[in-house]
């Protein structure tokens, strides 16, 4: 009995190293994630028609800058329903919503034809913003957008960081989050 509990101790223990020594391998080098405070890094990338889109340009409104793994999977695609569904209350606020994934211009276009979206995603195939915003991740070999949200208020700076989003309920936090901050910036007199 003791030599099978030997035997079993030394493939659980084998199967620990092995896990920390694959973890290791195909681990991602990110940027620190920016803080709450902070400029929001600037950066250029192709939307779903090809076309450049630069963070610069959106000055003067607010920006849910959100990443996500894949598209045209379940949980991207309910979280891309909900935007979708709240789109009007973004543009009331003078809100713009850009998603950002690992996949390329023909399979945004893709999504956004097949699921009436009609906000901005864009690619980022090297992953080089996705890095810049500390949101890289990986499934073993694979890699992918984690499910992180950055809210860019008018000056350029991140008011807010949410983490491993919950797709179904992200849409309303982030709303509920600009029409907070619209508020506080009215009351202190901040005009855009």
């Amino acid at each position: 009995m003791s030599r099978i509990v030997l035997i079993l101790a030394v493939i659980v223990v084998l199967l620990v190293v092995g896990g920390f020594t694959l973890q290791r391998v195909f681990a991602v080098k990110n940027a620190p994630m920016p803080a709450t405070g902070q400029a929001a890094p600037t950066f250029t990338l192709p939307n779903q028609e090809g076309q450049p889109v630069d963070l610069a340009t959106y000055r003067g409104q607010w920006v849910v800058l959100y990443f996500y793994p894949k598209d045209m999977t379940t949980g991207c695609t309910i979280e891309a329903h909900n935007f979708q569904r709240d789109l009007d209350q973004y543009k009331e606020l003078h809100a713009v919503i850009l998603g950002v994934s690992l996949d390329t211009v023909d399979s945004h276009k893709e999504f956004c034809t097949k699921d009436s979206l009609q906000f901005t995603l864009l690619a980022d195939p090297d992953g080089k913003v996705v890095q810049q915003y500390g949101s890289l991740g990986n499934l073993g070999p694979i890699h992918m957008a984690n499910r992180n949200t950055f809210l860019i208020n008018p000056e350029g700076r991140i008011v807010k960081v949410w983490t491993k989003v919950s797709p179904s309920s992200h849409s309303a936090e982030v709303l509920a989050a600009i029409a907070g901050a619209e508020r506080a910036r009215k009351g202190l007199g901040i005009r855009d």
